[in-house]
């Protein structure tokens, strides 16, 4: 008899820390549509401090330690960021520059991901899209390959903290199934 696998670990992290953000409305609404397929837990990015390579190195924050113990244990990662001047949000950038430590051997590397952005503009946040694909390439991340999450006029799609976009929504969904199968094909070729 062999043990069952463990439900898949979904670690979400939003790059806005606004009180009503668009983006963390998107990760919860997620999170309560999974029905079971995975278990979808969030990372506020509140209490991370400026990236700082002397704190690093002497006395990381409490906080960034707390990241990179989210993102080791999760089996993938959804991330998510509002674009800001053609980008992602500083927020996000300076949480990923934590993660990306130590060099070469941080949490994110080998880490399934999948990329979303949201923004009341037309074209969704789709230009931070490649900043993100870049930033978490270079942490050795697998960003999974796959049509781009956006979505646009996110601020008349997101109502009481929920997207109610059921377009929007469902293509969510598939994305983070097509992350899921990722996750399972790296258990299979990691059980080998």
């Amino acid at each position: 008899m062999t043990d069952a696998p463990h439900p898949v670990r979904l670690l979400g992290i939003s790059g806005s820390i606004r009180r009503r953000s668009y983006c963390t409305a998107v990760l919860e609404t997620l999170r309560a549509s999974l029905n079971g397929k995975a278990d979808l837990t969030l990372f506020p990015l509140n209490d991370i401090p400026p990236y700082d390579p002397d704190l690093d190195s002497e006395d990381t924050p409490p906080s960034a330690v707390g990241m990179r113990e989210a993102i080791g244990t999760s089996d993938g990662l959804i991330v998510i960021s509002p674009e800001y001047n053609y980008g992602m949000s500083g927020v996000l950038k300076n949480a990923l520059d934590w993660a990306s430590r130590p060099a070469m051997k941080s949490p994110v590397k080998g880490k399934p991901i999948l990329l979303m952005t949201a923004s009341p503009a037309s074209t969704g946040g789709v230009r931070a899209q490649h900043e993100m694909r870049e930033t978490l390439s270079g942490m050795l991340g697998r960003v999974i390959a796959r049509p781009q999450v956006v979505i646009a006029g996110v601020h008349e799609k997101v109502k009481d903290g929920r997207l109610i976009d059921e377009a929007s929504l469902n293509f969510a969904l598939a994305a983070v199934d097509d992350l899921l199968a990722e996750v399972r094909l790296l258990r299979v070729a990691r059980s080998d």
